[in-house]
Parts: structure tokens; sequence; C-alpha cells
């Protein structure tokens, strides 16, 4: 299924539509400020076992992020952070980044079986978001890869439609989604580490 949704403002019943496939076990392409996302919620594990089946992955192997509303939601899922973390994460969310943090308790055990760690994602999308708001917790999420190296990413919502529709229950148009990943950084050490070059730059926000 492909349902169109703007990000200016995002239609209310879209999105609960959405999230009632989300709390059936589903699983969703949707847009974020950087890729499209294969996403589903955190507390089925069916759904992740599902996503990983479709990523060829194990899923204490995998690095997956989880979409967050907010800087309040993420404390949920994360042991304790200083201020400076803090105030950077304040200036920085939402926006194209993907923070590595120590996890708590929160996380589900298939997740962090061998990982003590979680990525934690406040993208500037709406959609997202308020579908996150919603649902009424994270979204696990990674992004869509093409298989074609030269288009490392798929774009357009209606050709990740054709490509997805028989492994997804929903595919939501919002547009045409970006080619850059998210900046990856690890903060669990209280510094803010680059691990992946992508579209956020975190120097203008340290």
């Amino acid at each position: 299924m492909l349902i169109k949704i703007y990000p200016e403002n995002p239609n209310e019943r879209a999105i609960e539509q959405v999230v009632e496939v989300l709390k059936k076990g589903g699983l969703i392409i949707y847009p974020t400020d950087t890729i499209y996302g294969l996403g589903c919620d955190i507390t089925n594990p069916k759904a992740i076992e599902k996503i990983c089946r479709i990523r060829g992955i194990k899923p204490e192997k995998a690095n997956f992020s989880f979409i967050c509303h907010d800087l309040k939601h993420i404390s949920d899922y994360i042991k304790p952070i200083d201020n400076t973390t803090f105030r950077v994460l304040k200036k920085a969310l939402p926006g194209p980044f993907t923070f590595i943090f120590n996890a708590n308790n929160n996380v589900p055990k298939l997740l962090s079986s061998n990982k003590k760690t979680v990525g934690i994602r406040v993208p500037d999308n709406n959609i997202a978001r308020c579908i996150v708001k919603e649902l009424g917790n994270p979204i696990l999420s990674t992004s869509i890869k093409d298989d074609d190296d030269v288009i490392e990413y798929s774009t357009d919502p209606e050709l990740i439609h054709e490509k997805y529709e028989d492994l997804v229950d929903l595919v939501i148009d919002g547009g045409y989604g970006d080619n850059d990943a998210s900046t990856v950084i690890d903060c669990t050490t209280g510094e803010f580490e680059v691990i992946r070059e992508g579209k956020g730059n975190i120097e203008e926000y340290l």
C-alpha cells in the first residue's frame, strides 16, 4: 500500500493509519530528513525479525537506530548524559544525525543481547516524528539501500513502493528522499566522535 502524506501538515487520519499498521506488527517505509527508512515498532520482536530477514542480518548484530519524537523521548532509552552533551543535542536536533549512546534497560532484549549501545535519531521531518508521537514509542529504523551502488539509495517513493511492496505493509510517499545518510556520532565516552560523515555537520553545534 502506498499513501501520500504531506510533510508540511501531516494528515492526522493518515498518521493513525500508519500507526495501526505498526501496532499490528507491520513494516513501513517512511521519509526522514535524510534517506527513506524501513521501520517497525521497537516493542514487536516479530516485526524486528522481519526487518532483519529483509536486511539479511541477525538482530543482535544489527546497527539499527531508534527514531524518537524529541529529547525527552530519547532519555527513556539511554543512560544519563552530562549537561554538555544535552546542550549539543538540544541545538542539533531535530536534525540529520544519529547519536550513539549507552543503552538502558528499556531497549528491547532482542536488540541489546550483545550490544550495550543504541543509535538515536530525531529527524527533521514532521511525518516521521508525528508517527512516533502517535505510536507512543520509537520506531526501529534502518535506511533502505539500493542494490545498485551507483545510485546507492532509493529516493523516489513510487519506485521504492514498486521494489518493496511485497516485503512491507505500507510505503509513505512524503516526497523525494535525500541521497545523503545521517552523520553518525559516538557519544558513549562523553566525547563527540564522528563514526560516519553524512548530511549533518556536528561542528556547527559544539
